[in-house]
């Protein structure tokens, strides 16, 4: 899928971190979700969603310039995203309840 050792000019994998990324907003979350069964949401498409959403504080597809977007991303945004992923990770359903609300918040479909 990806080139391995993709390094960026300061010497970051950002393969690496792509694969990270996909791999929690594809799987890990997405299972998590289904085991818990409480969460607000639990399809891949909608954890990239928040968590994209998260990092750039408003409708993620405004600042990114390319699809599949996580191929668009610099090594920063990268690390935020799999740090927000990571939150709802070790906090579970408080911290997805929050962010799908800031989300959507930010979309205009919540007040």
């Amino acid at each position: 899928m990806f080139c391995m050792g993709q390094t960026t000019l300061t010497g970051v994998d950002i393969a690496s971190l792509r694969e990270t990324y996909l791999r929690k907003v594809t799987e890990t979350l997405p299972a998590r979700a289904r085991a818990s069964g409480d969460w607000p949401i639990h399809r891949d498409h909608c954890f990239s969603r928040v968590v994209l959403d998260t990092v750039f504080e408003d409708e993620w597809y405004d600042h990114v310039n390319g699809r599949p977007a996580y191929e668009h991303l610099s090594v920063a945004e990268l690390t935020r995203a799999t740090d927000i992923a990571d939150r709802m990770l070790a906090e579970g359903r408080p911290a997805v309840v929050e962010l799908n609300n800031n989300s959507l918040r930010w979309r205009g479909k919540l007040e």
